[in-house]
């Protein structure tokens, strides 16, 4: 009787011998690959150590409530300040023309803008990865850089002061804030996730309404500017936006701990619909800010008052508020690619009527038509990027990879207009490019969806 209790005992002891002798045996190139991508360790079943501790189930995302609501309005608050100001440089290129810097042509002037935009695009390639490694601590220098930049703006009298402060310093700090805003916003949100970003993102339409009102009449209303310089019309804005980034550092936290894997993840490159995504918001981008540079020097080349050509900006952006938000809804029942390939060829076919528009009733519905379809293009962008991840703790390294590699478009692009407008003395070319390279891009949208598993013609 002994010993037939003994004999199980025995092959258990076997058995496990020949398991450790099994482990023992993998090849050691496979445990340094599962060592170095936790997440492709544990991706497969059969490959997975039982002893291993697996990967936590974190749920599914909210898609509402106070915490995600709360997280998505902090972000729109960092739009508001950040995006907001970038959205009236249009203002100050026509100050500027008059100014400070009337002794330099339109397309060099229009390089400060460009750049805000460019490392504003550029910094997210970093923010986003930092983002997903180390959470949302990094908005708390980049408010404090934002605001000094706007402070130094107000100081500066040479070009080089506003590129440097105005350009790259401001899009840099820029950058840093609204890329790990957005990030947090897709953690939160999944079925709503374009309706989410659409909300966050119109805090920048509104930022564009509030602040070319506010700078437009500080600047270019004698019985204003006559008692309010330069320098602290741009100090007041300053510390509005001190104001509103205050209360983004407090709300927009992640809902997911940090990815502790590649900092970059270059295989998104490999995918068809990312690469034609990013291929589509080049060319849009090309386009895209020619009115929201150009809009109001055009405007007075009509003959419209200088101060009412200002507020054109105003209605592009408070347009694109409903633009934003009422896409965004639809994106997530039509597809969050095909809304973004319907805004980019709108917006192509509306830049492209802006010569047609010469009284101040056309300016203004073509500011209204042009600010509701470019909406689309800038909440859609980032919406139909997070299509091509599963993982929700990688959105902020797609979003700034994709945006980043399509950022040199931004830089590029209004300074051609400015220079075609130099060249030509008339705003037709400018129309005709922009439009076309946005109808270009809204094609290039239509593509991507070749690297779905629903098609070309699926909803996605």
């Amino acid at each position: 009787m002994a010993d037939e209790k003994k004999k199980p005992l025995d092959d258990s002891h076997h058995s496990s011998d020949e398991a450790t002798l099994d482990e023992s045996s993998v090849p050691a190139q496979e445990v340094i690959d599962k060592n170095d991508d936790p997440e492709k360790a544990t991706s497969s079943p059969d490959n997975a150590d039982p002893n291993a501790p697996k990967q936590p189930d974190y749920g599914p995302a909210p898609d509402g409530g106070w915490r995600a609501w709360s997280v998505a309005i902090g972000a729109g608050f960092i739009t508001f300040a950040a995006l907001g100001f970038a959205n009236s440089f249009g203002v100050f290129q026509e100050y500027y023309i008059t100014h400070q810097l009337q002794h330099k042509s339109p397309d060099t002037i229009a390089w400060i803008g460009s750049c805000t935009a460019f490392f504003q695009f550029l910094a997210g390639s970093i923010s986003g990865p930092l983002f997903d490694r180390y959470g949302s601590w990094l908005l708390r220098p980049s408010t404090i850089i934002c605001v000094f930049a706007t402070m130094m703006i107000s100081l500066c009298t040479e070009f080089y002061q506003f590129l440097l402060c105005q350009g790259i310093l401001m899009g840099l700090a820029t950058g840093c804030m609204q890329f790990p805003a957005m990030a947090a916003v897709m953690q939160f949100f999944d079925k709503k996730r374009a309706a989410a970003l659409g909300v966050a993102v119109a805090g920048s339409s509104v930022g564009g309404v509030v602040f070319p009102i506010a700078l437009s009449r500080m600047l270019n209303d004698p019985t204003v500017s006559s008692h309010l310089s330069f320098g602290w019309a741009v100090r007041i804005i300053g510390f509005v936006m001190l104001f509103s980034l205050g209360i983004s550092c407090v709300t927009v936290r992640p809902r997911l701990p940090p990815r502790t894997t590649q900092f970059f993840l270059p295989r998104a490159f490999k995918q068809v619909n990312f690469v034609f995504i990013v291929i589509s918001m080049f060319f849009m981008f090309m386009g895209l800010f020619t009115p929201l540079f150009f809009l109001p020097s055009y405007a007075v080349a009509q003959g419209m008052d200088t101060t009412l050509a200002s507020y054109l900006l105003a209605i592009i952006n408070a347009a694109s508020t409903f633009g934003r938000i009422i896409p965004g809804i639809l994106a997530d029942k039509l597809g969050r690619i095909n809304v973004l390939m319907a805004g980019g060829t709108a917006t192509g076919i509306i830049i492209m009527c802006l010569t047609a528009a010469k009284s101040t009733a056309g300016l203004i519905v073509f500011s209204i038509f042009f600010g509701f379809a470019s909406g689309t293009i800038v909440s859609g962008a980032s919406a139909a990027i997070s299509v091509c991840s599963d993982d929700p703790r990688k959105m902020g390294t797609y979003l700034g990879m994709g945006l980043g590699a399509a950022s040199i478009a931004v830089l590029i692009g209004p300074p051609i207009n400015g220079q075609l407008i130099s060249h030509y003395s008339t705003f037709l070319p400018v129309t005709l490019f922009s439009g076309i390279t946005c109808i270009v891009g809204g094609a290039c949208a239509f593509y991507a969806k070749s690297g779905t598993p629903q098609g070309l013609l699926g909803r996605v």
